[in-house]
C-alpha cells in the first residue's frame, strides 16, 4: 500500500559545504502512468534541499495558478521553432498539438549552481538525454504489480474501461524499457521508495571524482 503523507524517515541530505561549485547531476526519471512518480518526487524535493525539477518550455496556454518560469517557460510557437533551429533543446516533442522541450541552457544553469536536477520524461526522451549527456543518471520507477497499477488507474473513477486498458497497454510498453536505466525503484511502500531515491542521490554525491572536485584544498592538506 502506498502512503502519500508519510513523514521523513531519514535526515535531509545537504551539502557539507554550502556554496560548493561542484557540478550538479542530471537525473532522468521515468515511470508508467499510475506508478506514483509525481508524488514520490514531490516528497523527495520537499525533504532534500539540493534537488530541483527541470522547468520545460511549452507552447501551450498558461493554466490558472501556473507561473511562468516555475511550472513552465511559456513561449509562442514561433519562439519554440526558433529554439529548435538553434538546437537549444536536449529533446522536444509535440503532444496534443502543443510543443514541449527541455532547454540545455536552463539545465546547465541549475547544475552549475551545484543543484541536482530531475527531469521527468519517458523512455524515448531518456534515450536522447543519455546520448547527449552520458554523465546523467537515470532512474525507473515501477509499481509493485500490474494489479496495483490497474487499481491506481481505475482509482480516479473518471475514465471508461476501454480508456484504462489503453493506458495499461501504454504502461506495459513503458515498463518494458526499465532495464535501460541505471537504477530501479519499486513504489510499494511510499516512504521506503522515497528513502531509496534519496540513497541513490546521496551515493552519487560521494563518488570519488565529485568529492575530489569538491574537497580539493582538504585533500591537498591531508596528503601534503
Amino acid at each position: 500500500m502506498t502512503e502519500q503523507n508519510s513523514k521523513p524517515s531519514s535526515p535531509e541530505l545537504v551539502s557539507s559545504e554550502s556554496g560548493s561549485s561542484d557540478l550538479g547531476t542530471l537525473y532522468v526519471v521515468s515511470a508508467p502512468s499510475g506508478a506514483g512518480k509525481t508524488s514520490l518526487l514531490k516528497q523527495l524535493i520537499s525533504q532534500v534541499s539540493h534537488i530541483q525539477t527541470s522547468v520545460s518550455h511549452t507552447t501551450r496556454a498558461m493554466r490558472k495558478g501556473e507561473v511562468d518560469g516555475v511550472d513552465y517557460h511559456f513561449v509562442s510557437q514561433t519562439e519554440f521553432q526558433q529554439l529548435i533551429t538553434e538546437k537549444a533543446f536536449f529533446e522536444h516533442a509535440e503532444v496534443f498539438g502543443n510543443f514541449y522541450g527541455t532547454s540545455k541552457a536552463a539545465i546547465d544553469l541549475q547544475r552549475q549552481s551545484g543543484v541536482d536536477v530531475i527531469l521527468e520524461i519517458d523512455w524515448q526522451g531518456a534515450r536522447q538525454i543519455r546520448a547527449q549527456l552520458p554523465e546523467s543518471r537515470s532512474i525507473f520507477i515501477l509499481p509493485p504489480s500490474k494489479e496495483a497499477l490497474r487499481e491506481r488507474l481505475f482509482g480516479r473513477g473518471q475514465d471508461e474501461a476501454a480508456v484504462i486498458e489503453n493506458r495499461m497497454q501504454a504502461a506495459c510498453n513503458e515498463m518494458s524499457h526499465y532495464n535501460e536505466y541505471d537504477y530501479l525503484v519499486i513504489n510499494d511502500d511510499f516512504s521506503l521508495a522515497v528513502d531509496e531515491l534519496k540513497a541513490i542521490m546521496l551515493a552519487e554525491r560521494q563518488k570519488i571524482a565529485r568529492q575530489q572536485k569538491k574537497h580539493v584544498q582538504l585533500l591537498s592538506n591531508l596528503l601534503d
